[in-house]
């Protein structure tokens, strides 16, 4: 059985449209104590429904998710507050006795829980100008002689002309007195707290191309177009990061006369086709010891089983 033992985390991972929420959602209809958090990075944003396709409300008012709607569309919100915010929820999941479930299909996000990305102190925009003029007058190596001597991890592992990063690295030593590689390695300590069993799932390219067209019509039927009208007469401008996502820049497109209402369908068609591939191609590329569960051999309760069966 699934359990919460030793802070085991179950991550569910694959492309989009690939059946990664319903398989969540009935997985934890089976087990009450699950809380599903999601690795999407458009499900963040409030109003955003449809083009994102969030579980139904009713779902959500059942079942405890997170890192859904937490965001304005008019907000900027990057992969460093995704990861803090999500591996502290995760942590009081476990502290709570409950079964943490990250299930989603962005790489960046997904990884920055694997591999917690270290972000150190505030930039300090004075001394930064103070190494940049050093570097104009005696040259990249100077900074970079003076970061062996104090860091040589780290130095050995930036190219002597990485001038932004031998920047960064003199700059923390100076604002926590310890180097940016010790810091590197206690952050990466703290987080083996976590164990992680990483599910994968797939579909054959073709019958995964075919669920994605079904499942764009159907938003279009839902009221995708009407979704984004309603953005767009909040204030929410097409330039916006939420707006230029995956289905919200070509409904925009539409609506502002640059290509027929067709011709913005098949574009989300295609560029959703374009972007399940490149996240298979990061999956497969970034995250190891991924177990694949093949949807065109085994159905999704088939999948539900043999997830429900193992010990995580």
């Amino acid at each position: 059985m699934i359990n919460n033992k030793e802070n085991n985390l179950l991550i569910l991972l694959g492309p989009t449209g690939v059946g990664k929420t319903d398989i969540s959602i009935k997985l934890a209809q089976k087990i009450p104590d699950i809380e599903i958090i999601s690795a999407d990075s458009m499900q963040i944003y409030k109003y955003m429904d449809i083009g994102t396709a969030k579980p139904d409300k009713s779902v959500l008012n059942t079942i405890k998710h997170h890192m859904i709607d937490i965001v304005d569309p008019a907000e900027n919100f990057d992969v460093i507050q995704y990861s803090k915010l999500a591996a502290k929820i995760i942590l009081d999941v476990f502290k709570r006795g409950k079964i943490p479930i990250l299930a989603g299909g962005s790489g960046l996000y997904i990884s920055s829980i694997i591999n917690p990305l270290f972000t150190g102190p505030d930039r300090n925009i004075e001394y930064r100008k103070t190494l940049g003029e050093e570097a104009k007058i005696h040259g990249k190596k100077y900074l970079y002689d003076r970061l062996s001597k104090i860091d040589p991890i780290s130095a050995s592992k930036i190219e002597p002309n990485d001038l932004r990063r031998i920047i960064r690295a003199l700059e923390v030593y100076k604002s926590t007195g310890k180097t940016i590689s010790y810091l590197q390695k206690k952050s990466s300590n703290n987080n083996a707290k976590i164990n992680y069993q990483i599910i994968g799932f797939k579909r054959n390219r073709e019958n995964l191309y075919e669920v994605i067209n079904l499942r764009v019509d159907k938003m279009i039927k839902d009221g995708f177009i009407e979704e984004v009208k309603m953005l767009r007469d909040k204030g929410y401008k097409e330039n916006l990061n939420s707006m230029q996502g995956l289905g919200y820049k070509q409904i925009n497109k539409h609506l502002n006369g640059v290509c027929s209402k067709e011709e913005a369908i098949d574009l989300i068609k295609i560029e959703t086709r374009h972007y399940a591939k490149r996240q298979m191609t990061w999956f497969k590329n970034k995250i190891k010891n991924i177990e694949w569960i093949d949807l065109d051999k085994s159905s999704e309760n088939e999948a539900i089983l043999k997830i429900w069966s193992c010990r995580v």
